[in-house]
């Protein structure tokens, strides 16, 4: 019988990295049901008592803004960020849903801990490899 190893196994994905992800995604979606609420308020004016559900999805978007600042600044210091990834992930936050732009390119782009290898430099099944 195997004893288990007392070493912790390390995660290649850092806490601050996943946590970042999530938020991101958070972000965006609470992003979008404030621009349907304001789109069912403003638009369609609807005249009921939650106005379109603006004073519901207003404050959700607004804490979800701000976690979403923080992990960043997390995220930055955990993986050594440069000034310009760092603005650009500030920056990220201000336009609908480009949280999620930003959170895939810095996946991507290894800049979350872990690279995403492209199809094309994987051969093809029954290519030959160009070792």
């Amino acid at each position: 019988m195997e004893q288990p190893t007392s070493e912790p196994l390390e995660d290649p994905v850092p806490a601050a990295a996943r946590w970042f992800r999530v938020i991101a995604f958070v972000e965006a979606v609470s992003w979008t049901l404030l621009l349907v609420a304001m789109f069912l308020k403003y638009v369609v004016e609807t005249e009921t008592p939650h106005e379109g559900g603006v004073p519901i999805a207003g404050p959700i978007h607004g804490a979800a803004f701000v976690v979403y600042l923080l992990s960043a600044v997390w995220a930055a210091r955990t993986m050594k960020w440069r000034l310009g990834t760092v603005a650009l992930a500030l920056a990220a936050s201000i336009p609908p849903l480009f949280t999620i732009v930003f959170e895939r390119w810095a996946h991507r782009t290894g800049r979350l801990g872990v690279t995403t290898r492209s199809r094309r430099t994987t051969p093809a099944a029954g290519a030959p490899s160009r070792g």
